[in-house]
Order: C-alpha cells, then structure tokens, then sequence
C-alpha cells in the first residue's frame, strides 16, 4: 500500500505542471494515508485536515437538500495564485487534497491524472 500511494506522489509531483502538495484522507476519521509536499512550509496534512471539513459541510448540505442521486466528484478552490483540490472517491470514503500554482497548472490535464488514480486508490485502500 505505501509503495502504490509513494508512486502516486511521485507520479503527481513529475507529471502536474505547478504541483505544490498532495494528501489523500479518510473521510469520516481524518486520517491521513499519504502526503507530500515540495514547499518545505506547506503542510499537505494541516491542509487536508481543514478542507475535510468543507467536504463535510458539503456532505451535509447534499443530505439536507435530500438530493439522494448526486455525490461530490470534487471541490476546487481558486486562490489568488494557487488551485486547491478537494478529489472525492466514489465511494465517499477518501479524498485526495492536491495543490497547484495556478500560474503553471494545466486543469484538464490535472483532473484526468487525478481520476485515474482516484480509482486506484478507492480498490487499494
């Protein structure tokens, strides 16, 4: 398991133009499986820890409208300079935190690899 999300952050750091950190949590625990950052003062866990709650909220909010037919596939976030990520799993169980500078991010690009492993990560945890 941590040779495959090890392989997973090298994969996203090499192929996401403007990649600055990545975590992948548990939803309902918080628990962090992963994470990897390549700007020593950004910690992928802290930030993880506080966008679950905006996941939650959302959960929540979904529950309450009782839209029954519809999941969260993901959240972005616009920065001034920076695009973070919030990658639900199918499942509902897991998200994937990923942070990118805006300036150098190609989201199309991003959103596929980010899918790709999404399943992945939703069989192998």
């Amino acid at each position: 398991m941590s040779d495959f999300l090890k392989q997973f952050g090298e994969d996203l750091k090499k192929n996401i133009p403007g990649f600055i950190a990545v975590s992948v949590a548990e939803i309902q625990s918080g628990m962090s499986y992963f994470s990897l950052s390549t700007v020593s003062d950004f910690d992928p866990e802290l930030a993880s820890a506080y966008n679950l709650e905006v996941v939650k909220a959302k959960m929540n909010a979904i529950k309450a409208l009782k839209i029954t037919d519809q999941a969260i596939d993901n959240i972005m976030i616009t920065l001034t300079s920076q695009i973070h990520i919030l990658d639900v799993s199918d499942n509902g169980d897991y998200f994937i935190y990923l942070a990118v500078d805006s300036t150098k991010a190609n989201l199309g690009m991003t959103k596929s690899i980010l899918n790709k492993y999404k399943k992945e990560i939703t069989q192998k945890l």
